[in-house]
């Protein structure tokens, strides 16, 4: 039997954190990886208002305590002054991986020209979770999560993460450093 994928879905919104905004990023994500993924995985729900030290305790929390291998936050990386979800991403990881933001704004780019706004970013919590920050309009987080998401399927294998297998009519993976 193959072990459960654990993925962290955490919108940032301070608008739906209070109920006054219905979250459609974090429902995008998880409808994204139920097409992607094949293999059994389970997703740990989040709604947090943008505050940076909330979010650093959540992205320790949801990989030390709950075990999520995977962790994919929306919303919160423009430039507004409440927008934090990449500086807390970056105080947490020990490495950082910005090929991934660089791919979702190439992508943006292609639709949006203020996608070089965005400060999407990726990066590696001690060495046993992968934290990918989505930007967070559903459209956008369409357009940038199948971009990014072979990498993101290499990355845990790299991490050690068993028995991730993806729907390859959806996702065309390359998996160059996989063990079996």
């Amino acid at each position: 039997m193959a072990d459960t994928l654990k993925v962290g879905i955490v919108t940032l919104s301070d608008r739906a954190s209070r109920g006054e905004y219905t979250d459609r990023g974090g429902p995008k994500v998880e409808e994204l990886l139920r097409r992607f993924l094949e293999s059994s995985w389970e997703a740990v729900k989040k709604i947090l208002p943008d505050d940076e030290k909330l979010l650093e305790d959540t992205l320790r929390s949801l990989s030390d305590d709950e075990g999520c291998q995977l962790i994919i936050t929306t919303g919160g990386t423009g430039p507004a002054p409440r927008d934090v979800t990449p500086d807390a991403t970056l105080r947490v990881c020990q490495k950082i991986l910005p090929g991934f933001g660089e791919l979702m704004r190439a992508i943006s780019y292609k639709k949006v020209p203020t996608a070089i706004l965005s400060r999407q970013t990726a990066g590696i919590y001690n060495n046993k979770t992968l934290i990918v920050n989505l930007p967070g309009k559903p459209a956008a987080i369409e357009d940038c999560l199948p971009a990014i998401f072979p990498a993101v399927v290499d990355c845990l294998d790299l991490l050690g993460v068993k028995g991730v297998e993806v729907n390859r009519a959806e996702v065309s993976v390359h998996r160059p450093h996989r063990e079996d």
